[in-house]
């Protein structure tokens, strides 16, 4: 499998990201989804591990029938929160011996499952990039949030934070937002002090207005309110929204790989559709086009 730095040094990239299942139905269901988003050729898939504090779940199962059924690259996610060194340590060494090459490091929501306030060795993704890579030669990435950290002091702090975390790490992949400008003002932030690290943005098709809406509340993400007037407009029509979210996703990461992004990451929620429309729109941007 290939390394994410390699990758983003020979060209544009386009990339997936996946949940854990958490039921019997939702294996399938995402069985499906990486069948047919596997036939595009991205140039890697992500999957996440505790995304909103849920139970962890089979990640790993999930990057090795990726990797080793469907020979596509991976970037499993893992969270420090709530675990010790020891665990991590054999995650690591799980991810080693199957040959992956990439990791996304975070910090992570407290397990929904666990206590409330939970012990564990780590209290930053940034320490967390730093003890992964004394173990193991990954390319090694880290959250961003251009629109801010949800818990940050203040945007002086959170910006000197990103500073921090972007140095020591190998690349960096967003949070969902919905416009360009906030994308590219970050860049040019960390740009400006002296912080180069390639920054993915992260675009979620946005097809249902209640999932947006908390998800854009915990994260700090401004959901536009013309996008929600738009989904509001289909009503029930889950066909109309899917097709207001596949022209507003495709016009999103146009301007993103027009302002200089280096690729694109697209949030499925493990669904093929629409982020399969959204990838064939892509193809010219991202110099995809075969002859």
């Amino acid at each position: 499998m290939a390394s994410i730095t390699d990758l983003l040094a020979q060209g544009r990239t386009l990339s997936f990201e996946f949940s854990a299942p958490r039921d019997e139905d939702g294996a399938l269901r995402l069985d499906r989804t990486l069948a047919r988003l596997s036939e595009l050729r991205p140039s890697f898939m992500s999957v996440t591990y505790g995304a909103g504090g849920s139970t962890r779940g089979p990640t790993h199962d999930v990057v090795q029938h990726i990797e080793v059924d469907l020979g596509v690259t991976t970037m499993p996610h893992l969270t420090c929160v709530a675990h010790t060194r020891d665990e991590i340590e054999g995650i690591v060494a799980r991810y080693r011996a199957l040959g992956t090459q990439n990791i996304l490091a975070l910090h992570g929501d407290v397990p929904l499952d666990g206590p409330d306030h939970p012990t564990g060795d780590f209290t930053r993704a940034i320490d967390l990039v730093g003890f992964i890579r004394e173990r193991a030669p990954f390319a090694i990435g880290v959250a961003a949030h251009p629109e801010g950290h949800p818990r940050a002091e203040s945007r002086a702090a959170d910006l000197e934070h990103h500073v921090e975390k972007l140095r020591e790490a190998d690349f960096a992949m967003t949070q969902f937002l919905f416009r360009a400008e906030y994308y590219e003002r970050f860049v040019e932030e960390m740009a400006a002090r002296g912080v180069t690290t390639p920054v993915v943005p992260g675009v979620m098709p946005p097809t249902n207005v209640e999932g947006l809406a908390r998800m854009s509340a915990m994260n700090n993400t401004e959901f536009p309110a013309d996008l929600r007037a738009r989904l509001e407009a289909c009503g029930d029509d889950a066909a109309a929204r899917r097709e207001v979210a596949t022209d507003v996703a495709t016009r999103l990461c146009e301007e993103l790989l027009a302002a200089g992004a280096p690729g694109v990451h697209i949030y499925t929620l493990n669904f093929s559709e629409p982020a399969r429309t959204i990838a064939r729109n892509l193809e010219a941007a991202l110099g995809r086009v075969e002859n």
